[in-house]
């Protein structure tokens, strides 16, 4: 044994799977939780959202004729579930969820399509005999009483389902959960059951499997041994109808290194592509592994076993004897259903311990969307593009490597867990809400571009195209040749195709490693892959853990700065505009077309937006520092240096402050805010700052001077227009909320701390303004204990001019919280975030563990469930642990300044900016105007 393996065993003997971590998320299975409810509206509400409702239910049925999905479905009803509990599989690959009273459930395999409805034959079971005669049996899970009535009393529900909840406990510390069921079934037997999946930092390979890992450690403390049975039945369903539509097949796994297993071969339904799972033990000298590859759930129409039958066969001998195997091609019949069983058995000896192991694994190596675009998932790299192959293949690798799994983990989390200078709360929160990782949606492809599945297929309706450098072909007598001449014309027509997309992957250097393409959903309900206003807030998680996987994604972002695609598409604030614009940051990479067709948001047009072209920049430029990766620098400045041109427009006064526009022109998308602003000013002020730490990377003297210059003479408007002595005003505007207490006014302050850079405001102005937040915001609304609410007045009441001013956002509340801490506040800090993790994660909160919503009110109403922004956690982690910076980097030898510099910097950046520019809007004249128009038009005729 070489020193590495010893060293690497000597690690595995040190973990014990039975025991969790002492700071843990934990429920007993009879903690029943609130159930979650909707936000209430109020007239003012419904006067602003309802008609936004109407109108995107009217597109929704618009895409639904074309087979497109839509941005938000507003019949869509939701479970009031508050039993989540840590999901499983690694990113990008599918995600199925798992309640902490034991029920697997929300699987999402294919985009933007969520099985809530847990799938009630997939489950673990515990059979116990005695040598005294004496035997124990129950289902391993707790589902409540309304979902045991729907289940088919001659199949499954002939099952014994007859768990104690008082003695079952749960701990959930993403992406591992421990499940301990202390007594049961039999009294003087303890299982507890260890889930982990492979979401490992800086691992690029197990981390993208869909797979998981379930260690049970079966511990007899009675005085006589016992035979002991754990029972994996897997149903062949992805939720949905699919179950039931037949031509579905069951097939033994091939028996390797003691694994044994069956493979679950799933048709799908929709146009989904085909799903195969992978259910799987593994024998050792203490285990005997047994598999019943078909059971029939409900009654048996040709000699099937049926699930009462597979279920009193393990109860009788306590393995399989070899029944189940369906005739060699056999598939079920439309209306039926059928699982599979997995049967591990040992003889626990009187004071002794045993542990078992079973894998799940599912494979649908194609990801398609909508308009027909298909791509492959990046696990296909390292397993194939063979589905069938790629589940057992991870199913038996995940038994033979979950230890080192384990140890990876562990190495990441201990120093964490066992700061004792950190509250309780807070490790916890910080490594649960990671789930949003796996369960938001995630896509991760191979990097490369999508399959040829030929031009007429897609049903995108790009521009029109013509190979015109076939048009002489007629004149060729080589037959032959004028086939090529096809080919190579379609080949080259389907490039242009890619060029004209946000492929990141164009942007790799010489040496740089393509680890794909990444997406996730902006929430469950908000249908948008990368929606980048709210990534600004979520992105420290991926740069921290998957720092190749950031840049990835903002590459892509670097792509779609320099796309222009002057389609023309309807805003439901009535207005005709491009998709996207040259210079303008998207708001995301799309929705049906992801990529290829941008701007999937359509509640105002995004080109108008303060914020994202600000927060672009400071994204990037926070990047190429913590990765120190100058040639991302290089390929990112000409996207940097057109965004920061492009909002020259906005900059109305030439007092060198950008203005937002009376609209909601920023993330908070229906609260308007006029003229100079805390928010979207203070971003701007910080990314001139680092378009010039940029300029300085790259070697650009003349844009350093030009952006340094700008920042300070923004910087000045900033405090002078906004300062009110205690804090940062929401705008100048001197409107109705202009003097309200905004809880995210420093966010550029924020982000120039997290980037290194210097402050936006004066040290003590931030601390003030900060403080001010703690006392308003968070402490005088419910004593703090929901979080930070979004607006507060200067008389101490709620900011009520918005939906949005008046609600808590989890996500905003901990990026205060990073705030604080930079400014050197961690009290105010944590007291800050405790609530938002209260309010979501506490058993006496809003029930939102493991489903972290956009936002709740007062009295908890959510907006929004299963949301980027909370991932903001780790800008928290990011302040309080601060990592190396490279701020000396360079692409080029440093040059001497030159007194002409500043000139000629503003000399290009103007040239440039005047070609950005977009039309100007027709003044927005009223309702009265448009009577008096009409009159007149009658009058005249």
């Amino acid at each position: 044994m070489g020193s590495s393996e010893f060293q690497q065993s000597k690690a595995h003997s040190q973990i014990d799977c039975s025991q969790p971590p002492s700071r843990t998320w934990q429920r007993r299975f009879n903690d029943e939780g609130k159930k979650v409810a909707m936000f209430t509206m109020n007239m003012k509400d419904m006067i602003a959202i309802v008609p936004l409702i109407v109108k995107a239910l009217g597109l929704q049925i618009e895409d639904s004729r074309k087979g497109l999905a839509t941005v938000y479905d507003p019949l869509r009803k939701w479970m009031d579930n508050c039993y989540r509990g840590v999901p499983l599989g690694g990113l990008g690959a599918g995600s199925i969820g798992r309640s902490y009273r034991g029920s697997f459930q929300h699987f999402q395999i294919f985009p933007m399509t969520y099985e809530e409805k847990p799938i009630m034959a997939n489950q673990f079971s515990a059979f116990v005999s005695r040598p005294n005669g004496k035997k124990y049996s129950t289902v391993l899970s707790a589902p409540t009483a309304d979902l045991l009535k729907g289940i088919d009393k001659a199949g499954i529900g002939s099952w014994d389902w007859k768990l104690k909840e008082e003695n079952c406990t749960y701990h959930g510390l993403f992406p591992r959960s421990w499940t301990i069921y202390d007594g049961e079934p039999d009294p003087e037997i303890k299982i507890t059951c260890r889930q982990i999946s492979p979401f490992i930092p800086h691992n690029y390979k197990e981390s993208s499997f869909p797979v998981a890992v379930f260690t049970f450690t079966v511990h007899n403390s009675g005085s006589t041994p016992a035979d002991v049975t754990l029972l994996f039945t897997w149903t062949n369903s992805v939720g949905g109808k699919s179950e039931l539509t037949g031509n579905h097949k069951n097939s033994r796994m091939t028996a390797r290194d003691g694994v044994h297993g069956v493979l679950l071969h799933h048709r799908t339904a929709d146009g989904h592509p085909p799903v195969t799972f992978a259910i799987a033990s593994q024998e050792t000298d203490d285990v005997r592994v047994t598999v019943c590859p078909t059971f029939a759930m409900g009654p048996s129409g040709s000699g099937e076993l049926t699930a009462k039958a597979m279920w009193d066969e393990i109860k009788k001998h306590g393995s399989f004897t070899g029944a189940g195997d369906a005739p060699r091609g056999a598939t079920s019949r439309p209306g039926s259903s059928v699982g599979a069983a997995v049967a591990a058995s040992a003889a626990v000896p009187a004071g002794a311990t045993r542990a078992v192991s079973f894998a799940l694994a599912w494979a649908c190596p194609e990801v398609k969307f909508p308009t027909g675009r298909t791509y492959h998932r990046r696990y296909t790299k390292f397993h194939g593009t063979d589905g069938h192959a790629a589940a057992e293949h991870l199913a038996h690798d995940a038994l033979l490597e979950h230890m080192n799994w384990e140890s990876q983990i562990e190495e990441w989390q201990r120093p964490i867990l066992q700061d004792k200078t950190l509250p309780e709360w807070y490790p916890v929160a910080l490594f649960n809400e990671l789930y949003y990782l796996n369960a938001g949606g995630t896509i991760w492809t191979d990097g490369q571009p999508p399959k040829a599945n030929g031009f007429a297929a897609s049903v995108s309706g790009g521009e029109p195209f013509l190979l015109d450098n076939l048009l002489g072909a007629q004149h060729q007598h080589d037959s032959s040749g004028a086939v090529d001449g096809v080919v190579r014309a379609l080949a080259s027509a389907a490039e242009r195709q890619h060029a004209a997309a946000a492929f990141g992957a164009a942007l790799l250097r010489d040496g740089e490693e393509n680890v794909g393409q990444f997406l996730y959903l902006e929430g469950m309900e908000y249908h948008l892959w990368n929606t980048y206003d709210v990534h600004f807030y979520a992105s420290f998680a991926l740069l921290a853990l998957f720092p190749e996987l950031e840049l990835s994604l903002q590459r892509d972002f670097v792509r779609a700065v320099l796309l222009h695609d002057p389609r023309l598409r309807r805003t439901f604030d009535g207005k005709t505009v491009p998709r996207k614009v040259l210079g303008a940051v998207p708001h995301d990479v799309g929705l049906n077309d992801p990529w290829f067709e941008v701007n999937g948001y359509m509640l105002h047009d995004a080109a108008r937006w303060k914020d994202l072209n600000p927060k672009f920049v400071l994204q990037v430029y926070r990047d190429v520092v913590a990765t120190g990766n100058a040639g991302f620098a290089a390929a990112a400045w000409p996207a940097v240096y057109v965004a920061m041109a492009y909002m020259d427009q906005f900059d109305r006064d030439r007092d060198g402050m950008v203005e937002n526009e009376g609209i909601p022109d920023q993330t908070y998308d229906i609260w308007a805010v006029s003229g100079v602003s805390a928010y979207t000013g203070g971003l701007w002020v910080a990314a001139l700052q680092a378009a010039a730490a940029m300029a300085r990377v790259v070697g650009d003297r003349a844009a350093e001077s030009y952006f340094r210059a700008r920042y300070d003479k923004a910087k000045r408007v900033y405090d002078e227009e906004l300062w009110n002595g205690a804090y940062f005003r929401y705008d100048n505007s001197g409107g109705g909320n202009s003097a309200s207490i905004m809880a995210d006014q420093l966010a550029g302050q924020w982000y120039a701390r997290a980037c290194g850079l210097e402050p936006v405001v004066a040290e003590e102005k931030a601390r003030s303004a900060l403080a001010t937040v703690l006392d308003y915001n968070v402490m005088r609304v419910k004593g703090g204990a929901i979080g930070a609410v979004n607006g507060m007045r200067p008389d101490g009441g709620v900011d009520m001019s918005s939906t949005q001013s008046k609600e808590v956002w989890p996500g905003v509340t901990y990026a205060v919280a990073a705030a604080m801490v930079h400014e050197g506040m961690p009290e105010a800090a944590f007291r800050t975030a405790k609530g938002a993790h209260d309010a979501a994660w506490s058993k006496d909160g809003f029930g939102y563990a493991f489903q972290t919503p956009e936002s709740w009110t007062e009295d908890g109403g959510y907006r929004a469930l299963h949301y980027m922004r909370p991932l903001s956690i780790w800008a928290m982690q990011w302040a309080l642990s601060p990592p190396e910076l490279h701020k000396d980097l360079r692409t080029a030898p440093p040059e001497a300044e030159s007194p002409a510099d500043a000139a000629l910097g503003q000399e290009q950046f103007e040239k440039v900016a005047s070609m950005l520019k977009l039309p100007e809007e027709p003044p927005q004249r009223g309702y009265l105007w448009a009577i008096r128009r009409l009159l007149r038009q009658m009058v005249s005729s």
